[in-house]
């Protein structure tokens, strides 16, 4: 089977053995990478830039390897290289569990019970939820929606087009490690720069393609756009910000603004100034928008791979 089929077929599958299955409960491969990258930071660690870059080429690197090695050995075994594709989308796209977790907060937003959207509120993002009231976290999961988007879904799905299996693979390496060490505390600031620049390259083209995606398929094209054009540039981070702009232009809502990580806050400029304050409802709207945006990713990537194929035979 032709490489550009492979990851056509195997990207589809994939996507679909997510919807059906979401993430499982153990085993989780991604679960399983995070052991072995903290492993290596009790060996590697010093407060010293250097050490943690290698700490990201080795743990990047090493799966990234690993996973050219397995494409290679499967290569030429009928549909064996499709099946290792969908295994691999499914163990490195989210947005099915992304999708729960937010309505299950939403779910308990709309019933009343502050309590049980705070105790969830962690299994999506790092704010710190006890500094939160209802609007503040149903703006949280709004936002959280937003990026994880792209991080869970679009740039996986990106990276996959680009390099197969160990694209996918690399990638969510790669955002795991800025996950674990690339936030500005003390022990991470100098140690954890390495993972945090590396995640901001390589998921810049997938957050630009969330962008524009939310902007055809959230119903309000020219807001979106109007959004990213002016507020993307706001944000601290370089991705999250044309995500969450054009989000919030899409759907219409007010985000960003103060927000607590860790004891530390924060007061973020605010997306779509125009927009309301975002409520419950806004919480699945935010849902069905990512859906749309990661069906429209497969679409865009595979038929990218699929064109770009035909246009490199008929040059042969």
């Amino acid at each position: 089977m032709r490489g550009d089929r492979v990851f056509a077929y195997g990207a589809a599958a994939g996507l679909a053995a997510d919807l059906l299955l979401a993430d499982p409960r153990r085993g989780h491969p991604v679960a399983a990478f995070g052991r072995a990258a903290g492993a290596v930071e009790g060996v590697l660690w010093r407060d010293h830039r250097a050490w943690g870059a290698l700490h990201s080429v080795v743990c990047a690197g090493g799966a990234a390897g690993a996973a050219v090695l397995v494409s290679r050995a499967v290569r030429d075994r009928g549909a064996v290289p499709a099946a290792l594709t969908a295994a691999a989308v499914w163990a490195v796209v989210g947005g099915t569990t992304l999708g729960r977790e937010a309505r299950a907060i939403g779910g308990a937003l709309a019933a009343g019970d502050l309590e049980v959207a705070r105790e969830r509120l962690p299994h999506l993002c790092g704010r710190d939820p006890q500094s939160l009231d209802g609007p503040g976290i149903a703006r949280a999961v709004v936002e959280s929606v937003a990026e994880n988007t792209s991080d869970a879904v679009v740039g996986a799905l990106v990276w996959g087009a680009v390099g197969g299996v160990p694209g996918l693979v690399a990638f969510r390496a790669v955002n795991t490690l800025d996950a674990m060490v690339g936030h500005k505390s003390p022990r991470y600031r100098r140690f954890g720069w390495a993972s945090a620049r590396l995640d901001d390259v390589a998921g810049w083209p997938g957050a630009r393609l969330t962008a524009a995606l939310a902007a055809v398929a959230g119903g309000n094209p020219r807001g979106a756009v109007r959004a990213w054009r002016a507020d993307a540039d706001k944000h601290p981070s370089p991705n999250a910000g044309p995500v969450e702009a054009s989000f919030a232009g899409a759907l219409g809502v007010r985000l960003g603004g103060t927000l607590s990580y860790g004891g530390r806050v924060e007061h973020r400029p605010v997306l779509n100034a125009a927009g309301r304050a975002v409520e419950v409802a806004d919480i699945e709207r935010a849902v069905r928008l990512s859906r749309r945006v990661s069906a429209l990713t497969l679409a865009v990537c595979a038929g990218g791979r699929l064109a770009f194929g035909a246009m490199r035979r008929r040059r042969t």
